[in-house]
């Protein structure tokens, strides 16, 4: 039974994690949320910000990502993944192993995702006190062909992870729509 492998990109505090864990609550079956400033923590702690070390980050959650998904995990990764060359190398990784993969952009626009900072890290961006922040002193390179583009400024966390679940299962999706949690167990 194979997995597959949703990952979520966009600028810092889009919703990423928000939309991923709603999806997850949605699904039977194992699923796992890689959060991006999880891993960071445990998986690539001593890594900067630098575009090699980002790159790094990246491929790392996308090996383990990939590496799931073929033991038959539906995997939500959420990271910044700012650089398209590093997402198109996860999504060979997967294409490799024969292992679906979509890529979804949260397309928050950076006003937004500032406002929405509960860490404070846009603000000690623009202080200067943080460097090669994306979105701030970084380029995001946005998907110009992601398989789903969610603009979160304009619809709810329910209705972003609805058309998650459309994209990768669409008998979920309507439970999902329905407000029908999944069973307990």
């Amino acid at each position: 039974m194979r997995g597959l492998t949703v990952w979520l990109t966009g600028l810092p505090s889009a919703g990423k994690t928000t939309i991923a864990n709603a999806v997850a609550e949605q699904l039977d079956g194992p699923v796992q949320v890689l959060d991006g400033d999880e891993i960071r923590e445990f998986l690539s702690n001593g890594l900067g910000f630098t575009k090699a070390d980002r790159d790094t980050q990246v491929l790392r959650v996308g090996w383990v990502a990939k590496t799931l998904a073929t033991h038959g995990v539906t995997v939500l990764a959420s990271l910044v993944s700012p650089y398209a060359d590093a997402r198109d190398k996860v999504r060979a990784l997967h294409g490799e192993a024969g292992v679906d993969f979509y890529e979804v952009h949260v397309a928050t626009p950076v006003e937004v995702t500032r406002e929405r900072d509960v860490k404070g890290l846009y603000a000690r961006a623009y202080a200067g006190e943080i460097e090669n922040f994306t979105g701030v002193q970084d380029p995001y390179e946005a998907p110009v062909s992601p398989d789903l583009r969610i603009d979160t400024q304009h619809e709810t966390v329910a209705e972003s992870a609805a058309r998650v679940l459309e994209l990768i299962h669409p008998t979920t999706a309507l439970r999902a729509a329905a407000g029908t949690p999944k069973e307990t167990r």
